[in-house]
């Protein structure tokens, strides 16, 4: 008896452990990286991607790639004219983010928690790589998943990127009177556990 109570303990131990600390996998349909442009002083344009992937480890490493050819501003010669001059995607895809959370943060979000932190991660952008920092807002959902909101905007500048000589491209191309270097990025992630 006593054997047989030891195993069920053990059992529920490492199945408890086991979901605590299980990896994640970002659920693309259900999250969006988005960002505001504007052009002529005035002019505000919504854009998104549609395709994106990543995880978060059970030592707290946080991964999101975004494809930068799925790129969405609701006008496709727009879209195509992005993908071509400004992300430059044949020679650079992606656009990979990575961080670092206290893997005790998430092994403490119940469903409906709520936990606000700063976290800096690194973006990894058209072959150049900064630091930046992120006030986000984190949630448990019922289905044990994670909800991960930008509470800020997170100021995106073109010129550390090299984005800027692409910026200016469009700008002749559409022969507009500016297009601003600098965008706001929001996002709302949702990881489900594997």
């Amino acid at each position: 008896m006593r054997v047989i109570l030891h195993g069920l303990l053990m059992a529920l131990l490492l199945g408890a452990c086991s979901q605590v600390w299980a990896d994640w996998k970002l659920d693309n349909p259900r999250s969006n990286v988005n960002f505001l442009s504007v052009k002529n002083d005035s002019v505000i344009e919504p854009h998104f991607f549609r395709n994106l992937s990543g995880s978060v480890a059970d030592d707290g490493t946080v991964k999101v790639v975004i494809d930068l050819s799925s790129i969405d501003s609701q006008i496709s010669i727009r879209d195509e004219r992005m993908k071509k001059e400004l992300f430059q995607v044949e020679g650079f895809p992606l656009a990979t983010l990575t961080a670092k959370v206290d893997p005790a943060l998430l092994a403490s979000m119940a469903p409906g928690k709520t936990q606000s932190l700063e976290t800096a991660f690194t973006l990894d952008l058209h072959g150049q790589t900064q630091t930046l920092k992120a006030q986000l807002q984190a949630t448990g959902l019922e289905n044990g998943g994670l909800l991960v909101t930008t509470t800020w905007p997170v100021l995106l500048s073109s010129q550390p990127f090299g984005l800027d000589k692409g910026i200016a491209v469009l700008q002749n191309i559409a022969k507009l009177n500016s297009i601003l270097l600098s965008v706001p990025v929001n996002a709302q992630l949702v990881f489900v556990k594997l």
